[in-house]
């Protein structure tokens, strides 16, 4: 595309494989940044997503929000809603998903807000299930000394009324 035909110049795209996280509805998935640009990028993923919908990427702190424009296969164009900070992507040197030593075993915690510890939570969640399950179990119990009474009642009172002068 030159100027003489009245459209712009297509824009420098850079070559990388970042990994990142794609939420496209409520759900998550990762993916791999295959180029991006100021206006764009290319992932390659395994969830098919329609043209038109707009999907959300998420690398470290960075969050963009784009359309998709085409897809090709496990291949998604998209169109950014906003200018993408190419230089700050791409920027290796705090990047703790790309190490290539092997860690301590800690956790990497992505979210700018690390999720709360709540034990708590935990016990009060095994305390409802522990109160429902017995419910259930005095409530079959209580059914079943009916049933038993019902079923016994009447031969019963056949047998005393033989029995009785």
């Amino acid at each position: 595309m030159t100027q003489e035909s009245g459209l712009r110049p297509r824009e420098l795209r850079r070559r990388v494989i970042l990994p990142a996280r794609l939420r496209l509805g409520s759900q998550w998935t990762d993916v791999c940044i295959l180029n991006v640009s100021s206006r764009g990028m290319m992932i390659q993923t395994g969830r098919p997503a329609q043209q038109g919908t707009i999907v959300e990427i998420r690398r470290e702190r960075h969050v963009i929000s784009g359309r998709v424009m085409w897809q090709n296969g496990g291949k998604i164009g998209l169109q950014c809603e906003d200018r993408v900070p190419v230089e700050e992507i791409l920027s290796l040197g705090t990047s703790k998903s790309l190490r290539l030593v092997a860690t301590d075993g800690a956790l990497i915690e992505r979210r700018q807000v690390p999720r709360r510890e709540r034990p708590e939570a935990r016990h009060l969640g095994r305390t409802l299930q522990l109160t429902g399950v017995l419910a259930i179990v005095l409530a079959l119990s209580i059914s079943g000394v009916i049933w038993v009474k019902t079923t016994l009642a009447q031969p019963l009172r056949a047998a005393e009324a033989a029995l009785s002068p």
